[in-house]
């Protein structure tokens, strides 16, 4: 092969990877963005005692793994297990990722939460911070869903 040919070839391959990386990072910044905004809108509905706009964003076999309970699979456990939280509290939660990482269609969120929990019952306030880690997987039709959630408080 001549050296001209060779160097074509190489320069074809450098200039076709650059451009299936900068393709590719720019689907990954994107999921970001779109898993990052489900992450909000999650905890919109939060904060609005929403259980059932919460499920949604949990794939039919997630898993739920909150401290000190039973795992909770899928999105009527999921539901259920808000559900019993928003008829006892009027709630309040502020999160966000520190990080998160995309690869195919499987994601993963870490995270930082602080929840103000205040009893219908008695007015009395409860304040707890977690990290938190979600798992997630790309649907067919291109949204992100939690496959697996977990968090454990940070005080002791």
């Amino acid at each position: 092969m001549s050296q001209n040919l060779m160097s074509f070839c190489f320069l074809a391959f450098l200039l076709f990877s650059c451009q299936t990386n900068q393709k590719g990072d720019e689907n990954i910044e994107s999921d970001k963005t779109a898993i990052t905004a489900m992450s909000k809108a999650r905890a919109e509905a939060f904060n609005r005692g929403d259980a059932a706009t919460i499920a949604k964003y949990f794939t039919g076999d997630a898993k739920l793994m909150a401290p000190g309970s039973p795992v909770k699979t899928g999105t009527q456990e999921v539901e259920a297990y808000y559900a019993a939280i928003f008829n006892e509290f009027e709630t309040s939660l502020e999160s966000y990722y520190e990080e998160v990482e995309v690869s195919g269609d499987m994601a993963f969120g870490r995270g930082e939460a602080k929840v103000d929990l205040i009893s219908k019952a008695t007015g009395e306030k409860t304040t707890s911070t977690s990290k938190y880690l979600n798992i997630l997987q790309k649907q067919s039709d291109g949204t992100w869903k939690t496959t697996h959630d977990i968090w454990n408080d940070n005080e002791e």
